[in-house]
């Protein structure tokens, strides 16, 4: 069973049931693993490894941090004219304009401009001026930027806008590694990328539930939320726990909200499953801005995701969309 949030504990494996070939690398500022019951795949090991290589190759093309990121050179000359990009990067900023859509912009990865301004881009934190924060707001949000599919090209109507994949970029990584093990014939497996991002290919020996992912408390240690089973599913998980910094008594996570260029607030964590890693992340994103109320109306226009929230000040979270059999409640999971 896996454990959710940080810090991330092992699998656990039942004695005599299956063993577990599990392979790990550090990437995208985390570790990523992919875990293999033996006699699923001939080769476990060579696989995981390729699906980890491909992975490095993803956050050489998404990150932020390198200028020789085509993301980065994305976002040094897009304003000036349109960009050619690589055609699952493309169709992976329309999914992203779809999903800044369908959440009203509680999630949006056009935000680099006002994620610097909040000090966040180097893992730190500042309170922006007035001033600041109305100029990075100004060249903040997917409106600004176009997409052109006959030329697979993207364009920015405004200088100084940057796109940052950080709130979706682990979960594709995630989609495409699984993907790519399943062209290699692995049909069970279980792969995340620092616990926050999970995908369950097929289910583990012995339970066609699926893979059990614990998920829990962000503050508590002692505490769970509860156990989800995934099948063919992604999760996504957001809090705040670590960056973050205290501003005049209050808690200013890293998690902004984009339609107001302010920490969101409200909510301790929140995670979400999907059919793919990548919406579950964005998913994710959007239901820690939204809080209790904006997830639920957002899973009604989307019946297909699945969500746990944990509001502030609150023991028990919300839950919606789940199946009897995909999710157990922390009562049950872990007695007290």
């Amino acid at each position: 069973m896996l454990d959710l949030l940080f810090p991330l504990d092992e699998p656990e494996t039942p004695p005599g049931e299956f063993v577990l070939v599990r392979v790990s690398r550090r990437a995208m500022a985390t570790t990523f693993e992919v875990a293999v019951p033996v006699g699923a795949h001939p080769e476990p090991v060579a696989a995981a490894a390729a699906a980890l290589d491909l992975i490095d190759d993803l956050e050489d093309q998404m990150t932020v941090y390198r200028d020789s990121s085509e993301v980065a050179r994305l976002n040094a000359s897009a304003a000036d004219a349109p960009v050619e990009v690589e055609e699952q990067l493309f169709d992976l900023f329309e999914r992203c304009a779809g999903w800044t859509h369908e959440t009203d912009g509680a999630f949006d990865v056009a935000t680099g401009a006002i994620t610097k301004a909040w000090g966040f881009f180097g893992r730190g934190g500042r309170v922006p001026t007035p001033p600041e924060r109305i100029a990075a707001m100004r060249r903040t949000g997917f409106r600004h930027v176009v997409l052109n599919p006959d030329a697979r090209t993207v364009k920015f109507r405004v200088p100084g806008l940057e796109l940052n994949l950080g709130a979706v970029g682990k979960g594709y990584a995630l989609d495409r590694a699984a993907s790519l093990l399943r062209e290699s014939g692995v049909k069970s497996a279980l792969l995340h990328g620092g616990g926050s991002s999970v995908y369950a290919i097929g289910h583990p020996p012995g339970d066609p539930r699926g893979w059990p992912v614990r998920l829990r408390h962000p503050t508590d240690t002692r505490a769970g939320l509860g156990t989800v089973y995934l099948r063919n599913q992604g999760l996504g998980t957001s809090a705040a726990t670590f960056q973050f910094f205290e501003y005049k008594g209050q808690k200013l996570g890293h998690l902004l909200d984009p339609r107001l260029g302010w920490p969101a607030r409200g909510v301790q964590s929140a995670s979400v499953v999907a059919p793919t890693a990548a919406e579950a992340d964005a998913m994710s994103t959007a239901a820690f801005v939204l809080g209790v109320a904006g997830t639920e109306r957002l899973l009604r226009l989307k019946p297909n995701l699945a969500a746990v929230v944990l509001p502030d000040a609150s023991a028990a979270p919300a839950t919606f969309n789940f199946r009897p059999d995909s999710f157990t409640p922390a009562t049950a999971d872990r007695p007290t």
